[in-house]
Formats: structure tokens, C-alpha cells, sequence
């Protein structure tokens, strides 16, 4: 399991997105509250993408725990931005250890991550990979089930599909190949982000002029709300809409996954 969070507002400094809040993604890499049987720390890499103006996101992706990298609090520290991703990791069992395979993933302007674990993997995905094309499956970033996720959404957006759509989509179609499949995604563009939660919980702040997503709320802040199951979001700094998924999903067990 992981946990992964999005803000989109005025711009912050990194660091207080992922450092400063009393129950920081970087306290959840080491003390998270609820892994689900997932694990216990999510010390398999990190990754943080941010949008520095109106170009092309920035990564920076480590297959380490985020505590033991000082470069990344240094970054943070100096580096603002009015749209992030960010994410630690929790491998699943024999799934890489690697820099790529740590979200973000991306490609353009999106920014992609996956928040569960893939039932039956990899054989519950063959038919729904076989739809990609050769090439994607050849330069997947890693060899997991999250990197395929990524290479399935991304498929659809390419195809011209909406965002809210291709992960609604997405996600129901490998729910229906792989149930009791994790499946909370995040996927923005550093304009709207969208979010999917399937398996595992997601908590969202909405104030005027922002929006937090995040795996679990950073704080005692009562403005803290959490998106009910099987249920998509779709928001801006300014607004949002939670709707439920286009076909329900069955819940996803509690063990053996991570």
C-alpha cells in the first residue's frame, strides 16, 4: 500500500504540503494510521511532481524511504508551486524497488498516481493490456501493477477521453478483471485533479481557493471530509463534485497485499 496525496491553490512551499502538517505525508511514510493490511511503513521509494509555472510538471523520484533522503527536504524547503503530487510507497510483494517505479508517474502535463494493489496480477490483467499498444508495454516505467494502471488511464486520455472518465472507466474495468483490487487513483493535470476510491480511504479539504486530497487527513483540521467508497472526484482550487463510480465496485479485502 502507499499513500499519496494532491493540492492544487496558491502557491506553497513544498514543504508545506509534505513536512510541516503535524501528520505529514513524511510522518505517514513511518507512522501511517491506516494501511489496511497493507504493511506497516511505506519505506519503497517516494516521488513528488509540481508545476512550475505553465509548462511541463517536475519530478523528483527516489526508490528510498523519504526520510533518508536530504535532498528532497532541502528541495522542498525552496520550491513552491500551486499544483502537487505526491506520493510514498509500500511495495506489493515481488513488484520492483525502483526509481521509476515510484509515482508520479507522467507524461505532458499529467501527473498520475496509484494508491492499492492489483488482485491476481499479473495474469488478471492480460486482457486489458493486450487493448495497449506494444510500445506502451515495452516503456512502462516499471514492471507493476501501477505502471499499468497508468499506461491504461493515460490510453483513454489520449484517445481524447475525459479525464473524470478515463479514470472512472479505468477503474471499474479492472475492478471487473481483478476484484478486491485497491484501487484509489489521483490524476491531474495541475488544473483539475481527478480521484477514484475503491478499496481504501481518501479524505479531501476544501477551502476557498484550494482543494487536499490525501490518503489521510494531515490534521485535526473539522474541515477534513472523507469521499465515500466506490465513489470518483473531480476538482479545481475553486470547486468540486464527488459522483459515484459508473458501475459499482466490489470492496476490496483486507490482507495480503501491500
Amino acid at each position: 500500500m502507499c499513500r499519496h496525496l494532491a493540492y492544487l491553490g496558491p502557491p506553497v512551499t513544498l514543504a508545506e504540503v509534505l513536512f510541516d502538517p503535524p501528520h505529514s505525508l513524511v510522518r505517514q511514510s513511518w507512522a501511517p494510521r491506516d494501511m489496511r493490511g497493507g504493511g506497516t511503513i511505506n519505506a519503497d521509494g517516494f516521488g513528488v511532481g509540481w508545476y512550475p509555472g505553465e509548462g511541463e510538471p517536475v519530478r523528483y523520484r527516489r526508490a528510498q524511504p523519504i526520510w533518508s533522503d536530504p535532498t528532497i527536504a532541502q528541495l522542498a524547503a525552496v520550491t513552491r508551486s500551486a499544483a502537487v503530487v505526491a506520493a510514498v510507497r509500500s511495495a506489493t510483494v515481488g513488484m520492483a524497488v525502483l526509481d521509476g517505479a515510484a509515482a508520479p508517474f507522467a507524461q505532458g502535463r499529467w501527473l498520475f498516481s496509484h494508491n492499492g494493489v492489483i488482485r491476481g496480477w499479473p495474469d488478471s490483467m492480460v486482457p486489458l493490456a493486450a487493448a495497449l499498444p506494444v510500445r506502451d508495454l515495452l516503456t512502462l516505467d516499471a514492471a507493476t501493477d501501477s505502471a499499468l494502471l497508468w499506461a491504461l488511464v493515460r490510453h483513454r486520455l489520449r484517445a481524447g477521453v475525459d479525464a473524470g472518465e478515463a479514470v472512472g472507466r479505468t477503474v471499474t474495468d479492472v475492478a471487473a478483471a481483478a476484484p478486491g483490487s485497491r484501487l484509489n487513483v489521483l490524476l491531474t493535470d495541475g488544473h483539475r485533479v481527478v480521484a477514484s476510491v475503491v478499496g481504501h480511504a481518501l479524505s479531501v479539504r476544501k477551502t476557498p481557493g484550494s482543494v487536499l486530497l490525501a490518503s489521510e487527513p494531515h490534521d485535526d483540521d473539522p474541515g477534513w471530509r472523507s469521499v465515500p467508497e466506490g465513489h470518483l472526484v473531480v476538482a479545481t482550487a475553486d470547486e468540486m463534485r464527488v459522483r459515484p463510480l459508473p458501475t459499482p465496485v466490489r470492496r476490496a479485502g483486507r490482507a495480503g497485499d501491500g
